[in-house]
Parts: structure tokens; sequence; C-alpha cells
């Protein structure tokens, strides 16, 4: 399938199952849900359930366990619509744009901007640990640990803490990995594991799925530093070198625009190779790593 047919039917996919299940606002915590479904439903790539179903499509083509991937994939896209408005809270990244449209806290206030963080983070846990879900529980436990794990303290929250406290400070490159492999790897990482364990992978799937995983979430956040620097306000949907501004390491600060992209595309490379050997050929996967270095925003 051509890679953008698959990403516009995937995320049509995921947009519906999104509005399934996601709270209505209604009653005494409407305006509460409101903020919630503002941020969820603005827009974005939803890259993050895209490669857990892409991961499931790749281990099983049972109907029944690609629905639990798929929200799974809608569970871990809440807690990244939960980072980014928390990120863009005037006591962290001070953002008055997000996607194109204003930021939680500019509608709703920094205090409703946080409650509807917080409401969406617990949410994503409801969808995860739901009683009745088609997978094993053992699976379903192990996804629930992993996805913890990567949004926590030592995954997505660590990595944001690693980054404020980073800002207009000289340290070392190694520093800089572990934050671009903690705050946006991990959970990237994170939907790929969780896609593979709801689609019931072997242990030797599982593994190569996450390499590929941990080497796509740092070619994403690589191309997110290039793009920061040389895109636009208008095309990016956000601030354009903000990073910069804020004087925040980034891959360019530390090698320049032409070496980065050559460590953006050895990254691909890199998670490209750990699907050879594959029992099925994974090509979309292969698809999506190269979708992740041409993308524009």
């Amino acid at each position: 399938m051509e890679i953008k047919k698959y990403l516009g039917d995937r995320k049509r996919l995921v947009e519906d199952k999104l509005h399934s299940l996601m709270i209505a606002a209604h009653g005494p915590f409407s305006d509460h849900i409101e903020a919630m479904r503002y941020s969820l439903f603005v827009g974005g790539k939803r890259i993050r359930p895209i490669l857990c179903l892409a991961s499931a499509e790749a281990v099983t083509g049972d109907p029944v366990l690609l629905n639990e991937a798929l929200v799974t994939g809608c569970a871990i896209e809440c807690i990244h619509t939960y980072s980014l408005i928390h990120d863009d809270l005037p006591a962290m990244d001070d953002d008055d744009l997000r996607r194109g449209k204003p930021t939680n806290h500019k509608l709703y206030g920094e205090a409703g901007a946080i409650l509807a963080g917080d409401g969406l983070l617990t949410f994503a846990f409801e969808l995860l640990a739901r009683p009745g879900a088609s997978m094993r529980t053992t699976r379903q436990l192990e996804i629930i640990r992993l996805v913890a794990e990567a949004s926590g303290s030592l995954g997505m929250v660590g990595g944001q803490a690693l980054d404020i406290a980073g800002e207009n400070t000289n340290y070392p490159f190694e520093h800089l990995k572990t934050i671009h492999r903690s705050k946006t790897g991990a959970l990237i990482r994170c939907a790929i594991q969780a896609g593979a364990l709801a689609g019931d992978a072997e242990d030797q799937q599982v593994d190569q799925l996450t390499r590929y995983g941990e080497a796509i979430g740092l070619a994403f956040q690589i191309v997110d530093d290039l793009l920061d620097e040389t895109s636009t306000t208008e095309v990016l949907g956000k601030s354009a070198g903000a990073d910069k501004a804020r004087g925040k390491a980034t891959y360019p600060a530390f090698f320049g625009i032409e070496e980065t992209k050559k460590l953006a595309q050895q990254a691909v490379e890199k998670a490209k190779q750990a699907l050879k050997g594959f029992d099925t050929q994974p090509t979309l996967l292969v698809q999506l790593a190269d979708y992740i270095y041409d993308r524009t925003h």
C-alpha cells in the first residue's frame, strides 16, 4: 500500500476510535471534558497510534487483536496530548500555538489546561486497564507497565524535566541523547512495543520491533530539531525557532544542519536494519521510517 494512503486510512481509523472512546462533554464536568476534547481533536498526525497499529499488523491479521492495538494506540495518543498541553504551559515552554490553533491554556486558563492534561493521562490508563480486553491478561498488564514506564519519571516526564533544567546550559552531547531518548523516544518506542504485544507477537518479534522503535524514536526527535530551525510557524503549526530562542541543546546546535540530516538518516537506516530477518516483510514499517525522515511538520 502506498504510504500516504496508508497514513490517511489509519488516521481515519484512529480518529473514529478516539471519538467512540472519548467521554462526551455533558453534565457537571462538561467544561473540563470540553478542554480535554479540544486538545485531543484539534489536529495532529496521530503517528503514535498509527505506529502501534502498524506494529500489530506486522505480526497478526486477527481483527480482534488489531482492534486491541487500536485502542492501545488511542490511549497512548491521549498521553501524548496531555504532554503537549503541559509542555505549552507558561511554566514550561510558554507557547501560544499548537497544531495551528491556540494552546489549551490560552482558551481554558492554566488551571483548566493542567486539569485537562491530568484527565487525559488518567483516561488513558482507564482504556488500557479496561475489563473484557481480548488479549491475554499477561500481555495487557505488560502493556500497562510499559506505558507507565515510558510516560513517567524515567521516560517522557523525566526527559521534560531534564530539558527544562538544561536551558541555556552547556551540557555534553550524551545528556542531549538522554533527553531525546526519554522525552520523545520512549513513548514512540512504547507505541511500537505495545502494538506488538497487543498483536500477540513472539518474543523475537517483540525484540526486533523494540529496536526498530528505539531508532525511530531518535530519528523523530532529530527531525523535530531540524524542523524547528529550518521550517516556519505556518508549516509547523507551532512556534518555529522556539528551541534556539530558549537556549535548548539540539542536534543542529551540536552538529549543524547538514550533519544532523545525516544522523537522522542513519537512525532511519538502523530502524530498517532491526527488521532484517523478520518473519513477514514489514514493508509498511520500512515506509513509515522513511516518512518520519521526510516529513515537513
